[in-house]
């Protein structure tokens, strides 16, 4: 399993957020969904921004609770983001 299993399951629970259709039925097919779309785990809101700046969003108009409830962010279990582009 290329990421956290918690992570693994947080996404496969919470997919609808991101997917009309589910992507993944099995814990193995969500791992290898994430990892064949190189999805990233950000440790707090200023990672996430980060990265959503460095693939070209403008984020200047954006606050904390905007960014982070953008459909791409997952939050984890233990605090940390998985970003997920669809």
């Amino acid at each position: 399993m290329t990421y956290k299993k918690e992570y693994v399951e947080a996404f496969l629970e919470k997919q609808g957020q991101l997917f009309d259709e589910p992507v993944a039925q099995t814990l193995e097919e969500a791992d290898e969904f994430l990892d064949e779309c190189m999805a990233y785990v950000a440790s707090n809101y200023k990672e996430v921004k980060e990265y959503f700046e460095e693939n070209g969003a403008d984020t200047s108009e954006m606050d904390e609770n905007e960014l982070l409830s953008q459909a791409e962010v997952f939050a984890m279990p233990d605090g940390k983001y998985l970003i997920v582009e669809g």
